[in-house]
């Protein structure tokens, strides 16, 4: 509850900049100036990475006996009160010889965040680099050695906006299931009897947490530049990513620049002709292998979940986890729905490694997407899905334009054929056509969007192969 009122602070005040949401309270107190934070590159090389905030300042990591003292800088910032409202619903329908059961959802939720007036306080950096300009990083330090292991990188809170009093995070909850089954018996003269069962179950939630002033919603960092010897840097232009240097002299990211704050590796434009088709790295062929009914209940479950941008995060964070072997509770993950959670539990029980990675991608992907085609997609129907996924595979296969008759019969349709043009517009691809001939034209402002939705679309695509 906590992390998603502070997502949505941050999607609504600082949506393309540098600042990082607080996603546990937990984590507040670790958060001063001069904090010592965790980043951790995802995956897939268009997400954001992970920010882990440690016990420690630069004080503790730094050679010799004398603390740091940061100079911090005080301003207000916003006065910031957010209300938000979801509303969710989707119908699960599946036959077994003589059963069939019928699972229809409906949920709403609403998240009242008063965060009053906020300040932000700000490092003086100036001052940092003159009084750090002579000190070593102690390469014994525990937090040092357990880095060195693995491709994390280590940077220092800049920046953090806090609550100046009391405030209040209230969430409101209805759900509503519907399951019903049918068992058809043949009779001893041959008719059909019908036994029908029928059960609803409601539940409702009004949760409020009181935040305290002082309380850390949002902060930046300054990644550190780390040599073997001791010596380090501040990366104090944006874009400059950090890192530890490696024995091997492959390791070269203490000279690469990314293509934003946050960290994420993303080209300036992807052409649709030139998006993966099948690669081994990006292969979502094992969801078309699930048993029907799962595969059914997944792409189900998905159209639901791309209506709740947190519940999608919240997802694609749980499939990480199981893909890097770490344990999930999916019961303490209040932020799915009831009927999201049965069905990702039923999923994940029928999943082998290869389809985990699979699902994990597809919904990664769909993540990355923008609000207007998360919501399309959500509205989608299988047979459309199929025919999209059709064209797009025809249209990756070949820089030239692909033939009119080629085209999906689903996708002649007017209205289909302008769902397919709002889908590509939303991720600036534009779709054209004359009478002979249809083709695509990337915008210069795309970056990875295109190669996002192309594999949204794939493995969408293969959940709803042969269902209708």
């Amino acid at each position: 509850m906590f992390s998603k009122a502070t997502a949505n602070f941050l999607r609504q005040i600082d949506p393309e900049g540098c600042l990082i949401h607080v996603s546990r309270l937990n984590d507040s107190k670790k958060l001063v100036p001069l904090a010592l934070v965790v980043k951790r590159n995802r995956i897939w090389f268009w997400k954001g990475p992970k920010y882990q905030p440690v016990d420690f300042t630069l004080s503790d990591l730094l050679q010799g006996d004398k603390v740091l003292d940061p100079d911090v800088s005080e301003i207000e910032f916003v006065t910031y009160n957010g209300t938000f409202r979801d509303n969710i619903s989707g119908t699960l329908d599946t036959e077994a010889g003589p059963a069939s059961i019928t699972l229809e959802g409906r949920g709403s939720s609403k998240l009242q965040s008063c965060f009053g007036n906020l300040k932000k306080e700000e490092l003086n950096v100036k001052k940092l680099l003159q009084d750090s300009s002579s000190r070593l990083v102690d390469m014994q330090n525990p937090l040092m050695q357990q880095l060195e292991k693995r491709a994390d990188v280590l940077a220092v809170v800049k920046e953090r906006i806090l609550t100046t009093n009391s405030c209040s995070i209230t969430q409101t909850k209805s759900e509503q299931c519907t399951f019903q089954g049918i068992l058809r018996l043949l009779g001893m003269l041959g008719s059909s009897v019908k036994v029908k069962d029928t059960n609803n179950i409601e539940a409702e939630s009004n949760v409020s947490l009181e935040i305290p002033s002082g309380t850390v919603i949002a902060y930046s960092v300054l990644e550190l530049e780390i040599k073997k010897n001791g010596h380090y840097g501040i990366c104090l232009q944006p874009g400059t990513i950090g890192g530890i240097e490696a024995d091997s002299p492959s390791h070269d990211f203490l000279d690469t620049v990314d293509g934003g704050c946050n960290g994420k590796m993303v080209p300036e434009k992807v052409a649709l002709s030139a998006l993966p088709n099948g690669s081994q790295e990006m292969d979502l062929s094992p969801l078309a292998e699930l048993p029907q009914s799962p595969r059914w209940a997944l792409f189900k479950t998905l159209q639901e979940t791309l209506r709740d941008r947190i519940a999608l995060s919240y997802m694609e964070c749980s499939l990480e986890k199981l893909c890097r072997g770490e344990t999930l509770d999916i019961a303490k993950h209040e932020e799915l729905s009831e009927s999201q959670r049965r069905s990702l539990s039923a999923l994940l029980a029928s999943l082998i490694p290869a389809r985990l990675n699979a699902a994990h991608l597809l919904v990664s992907a769909m993540e990355e997407l923008p609000d207007q085609t998360l919501s399309l997609l959500s509205e989608s129907r299988p047979d459309f899905l199929e025919a999209f996924g059709a064209m797009m595979c025809g249209l990756q296969k070949s820089s030239e334009p692909l033939s009119i008759q080629c085209l999906p019969v689903p996708l002649q349709d007017n209205h289909a054929f302008q769902l397919a043009e709002q889908l590509l517009s939303s991720t600036n691809v534009t779709l054209k056509r004359d009478s002979h001939r249809l083709w695509t034209e990337t915008g210069t402002e795309a970056g990875v969007l295109p190669l996002v939705l192309s594999l949204s679309i794939q493995g969408l695509s293969l959940l709803c192969k042969g269902l209708k």
